[in-house]
């Protein structure tokens, strides 16, 4: 079949070879003229040109200045369709090859960064699990509840690192900058032993 992205012209020669090797023009015939085949194709007269000398090349046809153009070879134009054809199948099996490697490059970032994610993550947790990290419950008044971590720029007011969150016995490891603060959740944080007391004094202040 005619690749749709193929040039104009290679696709009217194309047309014109099915039309010879299927027996609708028969070898020694006169084709149309340029012209009429410009207003069949509605394409210019030099699209015309570039089919017809494509076929010619291919010796599907013979093209005459004063009498016109003349089918020669139904084996020719078997021959022509089945180089598009190897070339166009080819030209397709690239695209899909490289296609197919950038799709595999894209998962191997992909792969990398939840890899690099879940190093942090097991390391955050040990952290977490250990006895070298401090607890604080938010109370129910508490000013940072429905904040995000980012929106009460926890780090800046006390100097300690969030490593995790924890809410109805579930851990939130290492938890992004938008997570969002509930009343009840146990932050898990490490930081100076001179500082806790400034993390469970700003979670304690009220609305």
């Amino acid at each position: 079949m005619t690749n749709m992205d193929s040039p104009r012209y290679i696709r009217i020669a194309l047309d014109l070879a099915y039309k010879i090797y299927s027996g609708e023009f028969k070898v020694g015939e006169k084709v149309h003229g340029r012209s009429t085949l410009s207003s069949k194709y509605g394409v210019s007269p030099e699209t015309i040109r570039r089919a017809i000398s494509l076929l010619k090349d291919m010796n599907v046809v013979t093209v005459s200045e004063k009498s016109g153009i003349y089918i020669k070879s139904y084996e020719n134009a078997y021959s022509f369709i089945e180089k598009f054809n190897d070339e166009n199948n080819l030209k397709q099996l690239r695209q899909k090859i490289k296609e197919l490697k950038e799709k595999k490059d894209k998962i191997e970032i992909e792969l990398n960064k939840n890899l690099d994610l879940l190093l942090e993550y097991s390391i955050q947790l040990e952290k977490a699990d250990s006895s070298n990290h401090y607890e604080v419950e938010i109370c129910n008044n508490s000013h940072i509840i429905n904040k995000t971590i980012c929106d009460t720029e926890f780090w800046k007011h006390t100097n300690a690192t969030i490593i995790a969150i924890e809410r109805n016995n579930e851990i939130y490891v290492s938890p992004g900058p938008y997570f969002i603060f509930k009343e009840g959740d146990i932050i898990k944080f490490i930081c100076n032993e001179a500082n806790i007391n400034k993390v469970r004094s700003y979670i304690e202040v009220t609305e």
